[in-house]
């Protein structure tokens, strides 16, 4: 029974002394999450390179970047987001995806 006793103490002892650091390692987690959440870069796709496109936006490669480029030297500046889905490979979900992150200027 003694032993019981000891083995419980030392279970609740440690985890006295674990949990303090454990939410402390949780709670910078979710701060880091955040900030990486609020750092949502943004491209203005009518100067933009291909390369500044792909990178910016999620979903989009240096291939179907340079098929945006050459879309806006085809056909003008784009003068709204939504020209996007003219873009052979740029379907609805990727640009509600970026939406946020297209700028026209």
């Amino acid at each position: 029974m003694k032993q019981v006793k000891f083995f419980t103490r030392i279970v609740l002892l440690s985890l006295v002394a674990i949990l303090p650091a454990w939410q402390t390692t949780a709670l910078a987690a979710d701060t880091n999450t955040l900030a990486a959440e609020q750092q949502v870069s943004t491209v203005n796709i009518n100067t933009a390179s291909a390369e500044a496109i792909s990178n910016a936006l999620n979903g989009v490669g240096m291939k179907r970047a340079d098929t945006i480029v050459a879309y806006r030297k085809a056909n003008g500046v784009f003068t709204s987001i939504d020209q996007l889905l003219n873009v052979k490979g740029v379907g609805e979900k990727t640009l509600e995806k970026n939406r946020d992150r297209i700028v026209l200027e």
